[in-house]
């Protein structure tokens, strides 16, 4: 893009310009002039009520993306985003309850006509209604770089539907994740969007959650899963998809061969819709992830369900909390995973379902033969295993201990579990490889927490972000967090080593959370970027002012920064300086 100072647009005539504004029949056009004008043909399009096309020839591109916002703004009659201004040339842009409106989307819309960084952007609660719908389809068909768009929650019925089923029939942008949750769609907008799906697989991952999809939509839907093969991810949950809808719907599951995450929670179709899911998993070899949470299913449905289980070769997830199901059930599910030698179940959530010690035992058999399992269940009833869980070894100090032993860092255990030696690892595969080792001695609720620590609401653990807390020398408490991650005004960026160093220290309040005598323990030197100055830095015992353990340029601007402030700079050897 050149740095040339932007040109005014131009227009025919200054009253025509004023008209433009309040009537949305005329066509907007933000031009700028090159120095070589390039005379294009351009090619016939249709009809539009509004049309957001700015010229796509080189003259375009002296117009800076900032400047071109700006004089959008100016034309539709609203106020800028600055944050928008800012973030324009980033990746991911979160413009949620910006209260924008038709024109401000209009604005916005413009601005993302030729941008090519924006990759992810967030509309949700906009009031955008059907003409920001318009604008942004608009843009769409000469964006051929965003890739997913959230535009939830804008009550757009089924005018702004039947815009995106046009546009969704012949998309041939990049949008492959569309969100549209709580828009207040109804059957009639269920068939418009299962038309276009029907005949386009562009689309990989759609929310249509929390709006009023009933048996009817279940019928559309499942004629449209019959014949897509594009979508992988889909999320019905909180319609009101009952016993009908759900037995239409899991009808096209059985020819689905590429969805492999379904949300159905918080639907009701109670247990004939689950006794056809049970159908549906003795066929399908594709579903991976699959949520029924509150649907009303008891013992009855789960039995079918589990009948599925036996033969089903793709499941990973399964999520029925909050039905009314009792240990009798939960006792029939663990075995159907057992009968199935080649079942890939790694997750099966029924914390709402009290369990007894012999149910325990039972999943522990389960969990022999299948060490990537793990159960999530309310309590055992009795106190004594309650107990036992308060004594447990922390996992991470076990490991932490192991690898002192063995003179070994942390990051270089966990990756001695990997066949592939990186840093990152599917939950499944590190769960059966953390129960299988022999190293650390860790039981499958060590694991879980150190899951949960490595991998929390993802797919994967991560070592390279170890965010655990690890006790320290005299009780106080320590925070292992891979060094390669700085934190926003910590001046560690460019320290390499390992130390501990004070969190409360004066530090900026957004710099980490605050602990009383809590120290940040930054390991793993190898995914530290190089210091300025050669040569490794000192392991700092704990106690000393973090500026013993930054490199000198950083130490200074931190001293300076902390004085600024007006707050204490510590010195080594005395009690950590207070936040006033």
């Amino acid at each position: 893009m050149d740095n040339d100072d932007p040109l005014e647009p131009e227009t025919k005539d200054e009253s025509d310009t004023v008209s433009a504004r309040q009537s949305s029949d005329e066509t907007l056009y933000c031009e700028a002039e090159a120095p070589m004008a390039v005379e294009k043909e351009k090619p016939a399009r249709e009809s539009s009520e509004r049309d957001l096309e700015i010229e796509d020839t080189e003259k375009f591109f002296t117009t800076g993306q900032r400047e071109l916002y700006l004089e959008a703004c100016r034309l539709v009659g609203v106020v800028p985003i600055s944050y928008f201004i800012r973030n324009m040339e980033e990746s991911y842009v979160n413009l949620n309850h910006y209260g924008l409106g038709p024109r401000g989307t209009k604005a916005i819309a413009i601005a993302l006509v030729s941008n090519t960084t924006v990759l992810r952007l967030e509309l949700a609660d906009n009031g955008i209604t059907e003409e920001g719908i318009l604008s942004l389809v608009e843009m769409l068909q000469e964006n051929y770089y965003l890739q997913e768009m959230n535009i939830s929650d804008n009550d757009l019925g089924l005018e702004g539907a039947r815009i995106l089923s046009e546009f969704l029939q012949n998309n041939t942008s990049s949008l492959f994740s569309l969100q549209l949750s709580g828009n207040n769609f109804k059957e009639e907008s269920a068939e418009l969007f299962c038309q276009a799906l029907s005949t386009n697989y562009r689309i990989k991952s759609l929310d249509l959650s929390h709006n009023q999809f009933s048996d009817k939509a279940g019928e559309y839907l499942g004629k449209m899963l019959a014949l897509n093969v594009g979508l992988q991810s889909l999320d019905l949950s909180w319609n009101h998809l009952y016993i009908q809808g759900a037995v239409a719907l899991c009808s096209g599951l059985r020819a689905n061969v590429s969805l492999k995450k379904l949300d159905l929670s918080m639907n009701s179709f109670g247990n004939e819709g689950a006794a056809a899911l049970g159908e549906v998993l003795r066929v399908n070899n594709s579903l991976a992830y699959l949520d029924l949470s509150s649907n009303n299913i008891s013992n009855e449905g789960l039995s079918k369900i589990s009948k599925g289980l036996e033969l089903n070769e793709s499941l990973k997830v399964l999520k029925l909390y909050l039905n009314p199901l009792s240990m009798d059930g939960a006792v029939l599910l663990i075995l159907s995973i057992k009968r199935n030698p080649k079942s890939k179940m790694e997750d099966i959530d029924i914390s709402n379902v009290l369990v007894s010690e012999q149910f325990v035992k039972i999943l522990d058999g389960v969990c022999a033969v299948h060490p990537q399992l793990d159960v999530m269940y309310k309590a055992v009833q009795g106190d004594s295993n309650k107990k036992n869980l308060f004594t447990w070894t922390s996992p991470v100090k076990l490991i932490q201990s192991y690898a002192d032993q063995h003179k070994i860092s942390v990051l270089d255990f966990f990756r001695s579990l990997n066949p592939s030696g990186e840093t990152t690892m599917p939950v499944g595969e590190f769960r059966k490889a953390m129960i299988q080792q022999n190293k650390v001695p860790i039981n499958r609720y060590q694991v879980r927490e150190l899951i949960k620590k490595l991998g929390e609401k993802t797919d994967m653990v991560d070592f390279r972000v170890v965010g655990f807390l690890i006790p320290e020398t005299g009780g106080s408490l320590g925070m292992r967090l891979q060094a390669g991650v700085p934190r926003p005004g910590c001046g560690l960026r460019g320290y390499q080593g390992t130390a501990v160093v004070p969190l409360d220290l004066a530090f900026p309040r957004d710099c980490l959370f605050s602990l009383t005598s809590a120290w940040l323990l930054l390991a793993e030197p190898s995914a530290v970027p190089k210091q300025d100055t050669p040569g490794p830095r000192p392991h700092c015992p704990p106690r000393q002012s973090p500026c013993q353990v930054m490199a000198e340029p950083a130490a200074v601007r931190w001293r300076q920064r902390t004085k600024q402030r007006g707050l204490a700079v510590p010195t080594p050897g005395l009690e950590p300086a207070k936040q006033p």
